[in-house]
């Protein structure tokens, strides 16, 4: 019973769509008529507010964490693992928004800095290296996603292989399009509009 609550509290927070409620609070217009379609940082950088592209990061990766931090908190890492991997699903199927949500990323990022927060700056440094010299923000996603259940399994974290294998698969599948682009060569560089 526990871990269906844990669930259903992770899934939920997860369904917060903020980059919606951010560009519509400060009148950038509905976010899924702008450049991608998406509610994620960053189709909202695609509006040219940065500051409000950079709010939706951290509240997106932030519910991933904050249910982690919580569920662990009240009742230990099983629960944190489910609640994160709810919050991460939450975000990409918000039942506020018809179950059309985002890609994941950073609420991926967010999940997994606080499961173990070394496997999680490995995370952030594999995206965050990878736009560097690409500047693509899904190559980013991708490459730091794949990573992700691989250094988990190389460093010992076998406990965190089956959410974080979950997650990636999750992120590959709401990639499909951007795979495709990358494929022909047509996938947009991070700051186009």
């Amino acid at each position: 019973m526990t871990l269906i609550l844990w669930t259903l509290f992770g899934y939920l927070l997860g369904s917060v769509p903020f980059g919606l409620v951010i560009t519509r609070a400060l009148g950038l217009g509905d976010l899924r008529q702008i450049g991608s379609g998406n509610i994620g940082a960053t189709n909202v950088l695609r509006t040219g507010n940065k500051p409000a592209a950079l709010a939706t990061l951290l509240l997106d990766s932030g519910k991933g964490a904050i249910a982690v931090l919580l569920a662990r908190h009240f009742a230990g890492d099983g629960a944190a693992m489910v609640a994160g991997g709810a919050a991460f699903l939450g975000h990409c199927f918000p039942i506020w928004l018809g179950f059309k949500g985002g890609k994941g990323v950073a609420t991926f990022l967010g999940t997994v800095l606080a499961l173990h927060w070394p496997l999680g700056l490995i995370a952030c440094a594999t995206w965050a290296l990878t736009a560097a010299v690409t500047r693509i923000s899904s190559l980013s996603a991708l490459v730091a996603a794949v990573a992700v259940p691989i250094v988990a399994l190389v460093t010992g974290r076998g406990d965190l292989v089956a959410v974080t294998c979950f997650m990636t698969a999750l992120i590959l599948i709401r990639h499909h399009a951007n795979i495709r682009r990358l494929m022909s060569g047509t996938e947009p560089r991070i700051g186009r509009k």
